[in-house]
C-alpha cells in the first residue's frame, strides 16, 4: 500500500546538512529560452549526510535537517504537553500502549470496576 511505502521511506530517512557555500547564479546561454534553468542545474548544491560514514542521499530518498523534538517530556514553548499522567492501554503494543507512551519511565496500573444497568 501507499502507507507501507511511505513508512519504509520514513524508516530509512537520512539526516542531512546544507552546504555552507553560496548557490551560484546560472550560466548565461544562447538558448531559445534563456530564462529557463536546465533541470540538471536547478539545484547547484549537494546535500551531505550528517554522519560522514553514511552515503549521500539520492534524489528519491527522504531526508530531514534536524531531529524531531522528544514528546515524552513537557515543553510548553514547543506546545508539547508530555505524556505524564495520561491514560494508556496496558495490553496494547500500539501508540496508546503504556510501554511506548510512558517512554520507559514505568507506570502505575489502576483497576476499576464499573457497574452498569442493562437496558
Amino acid at each position: 500500500t501507499v502507507g507501507d511505502a511511505l513508512k519504509d521511506r520514513f524508516d530509512g530517512a537520512s539526516r542531512v546538512m546544507m552546504p555552507n557555500t553560496e548557490i551560484e547564479a546560472p550560466v548565461q546561454r544562447n538558448d531559445a529560452a534563456p530564462h529557463r534553468v536546465p533541470r540538471r542545474d536547478r539545484y547547484r548544491f549537494q546535500l551531505r549526510p550528517h554522519n560522514p560514514d553514511h552515503k549521500t542521499p539520492g534524489s528519491k530518498d527522504l531526508v530531514y535537517l534536524e531531529s524531531s523534538p522528544g514528546f515524552c517530556e513537557k515543553k510548553p514553548r514547543l506546545g508539547i504537553p508530555g505524556t505524564h499522567g495520561r491514560a494508556c492501554n496496558d495490553t496494547s503494543i500500539g501508540v496508546d500502549g503504556c510501554d511506548l507512551m510512558c517512554c520507559g519511565r514505568g507506570y502505575r496500573t489502576e483497576t476499576m470496576f464499573v457497574v452498569e444497568r442493562c437496558n
